[in-house]
């Protein structure tokens, strides 16, 4: 009787794997130092204080996999809080208020991906000037925060679902993980996404298969705008506001999150799931900062900052030894 051989991990798992790992020491270290942090509503506060972030980085999953970036997510998402109070402030029903918010983004990430697949701009550029685009809309809308006082959108903020144990979670966090499981589902088990992530491999060679290199190309900035959108009205929902100041600098945490979680900057490797954990460690040291007490906030950026270079110099031994199974 031959012995079985121990099962490897496939390389492209591996990012996200040490991803996991960080995320069980990190919050296990959380549990040991400081008491009640290990409770079921910590965890579930994970999800409800990143659920935006959460479906940003669904969106930012897309494009990196193309090989491309969108730096405009941060900028869209304040837009889009702007757009839903201004229009909520003018009377406009709810169901048409969020109609006119996630045309808005769909529309800037289908112009940013028009603009970057015919006329060979790098993304960087384009969503630079998205980014920018987006920032000064805002403040044509006001200069000031507005207030969202609609009665129905402050119910769908407030009202909570309970999970058990006297733990619940906001209706935002249930809107998140369908987003998160619809992502999942395009990548792994529609066209659409098998050339997503051929496109990121190589897509001279996507392009003499004869897939539609373009579409998928133009279409990750439009699930990415969308993304955003959606992003901006859950963050409306916790902020219960509009303010062109929301979400500044946010584009590099939904970044950072998303590289963290295992998806390869060069395109061609990662997973929504992967995503999911990144912005959990992100949201745990948060946590973890929070119940020090003592600590700076920036500590959060320190911290993120080496787990980043730590996930890039992991990226770049896995490519140099190849894809591996």
């Amino acid at each position: 009787m031959t012995a079985m051989a121990p099962t490897r991990i496939p390389r492209r798992f591996l990012p996200v794997v040490a991803t996991f790992a960080v995320f069980v020491l990190t919050f296990g270290a959380g549990s040991v130092r400081y008491e009640g942090f290990a409770s079921g509503q910590v965890v579930a506060n994970l999800f409800i204080d990143n659920a935006h972030l959460i479906v940003l980085a669904v969106g930012m999953t897309f494009v990196i996999l193309t090989g491309g970036i969108d730096l405009s997510v941060g900028s869209v998402l304040a837009l889009s809080t702007m757009i839903a109070a201004a229009t909520l402030q003018a009377g406009w029903p709810v169901w048409l208020s969020v109609l006119a918010v996630l045309a808005s983004g769909s529309t800037l990430g289908l112009l940013m991906g028009l603009v970057i697949h015919h006329f060979q701009v790098q993304p960087f550029i384009v969503t630079l000037a998205g980014m920018f685009l987006a920032r000064g809309l805002c403040f044509l809308i006001s200069v000031e925060s507005v207030s969202i006082k609609d009665p129905a959108f402050r119910a769908a903020a407030t009202d909570t679902i309970g999970l058990g144990g006297g733990v619940v979670i906001t209706y935002a966090v249930v809107v998140a993980l369908l987003v998160l499981v619809a992502g999942a589902y395009v990548l792994h088990l529609t066209r659409f996404g098998r050339t997503v992530y051929a496109v990121g491999g190589s897509e001279s060679s996507a392009r003499l298969m004869g897939l539609a290199t373009g579409r998928a190309k133009v279409g990750v900035y439009v699930v990415s705008g969308f993304c955003s959108a959606l992003g901006g009205l859950l963050f409306g929902l916790y902020m219960l506001s509009g303010y062109g100041l929301h979400a500044v600098g946010m584009e590099l945490d939904v970044i950072a999150a998303v590289v963290i979680g295992g998806t390869l900057l060069a395109g061609g490797v990662g997973y929504v799931a992967g995503s999911l954990v990144g912005v959990l460690v992100l949201g745990t040291v948060q946590t973890l900062i929070s119940f020090e007490g003592t600590l700076s906030s920036w500590w959060t950026k320190i911290v993120i900052g080496v787990l980043l270079l730590a996930f890039i110099a992991l990226q770049r031994l896995i490519v140099r030894r190849g894809p591996g199974t």
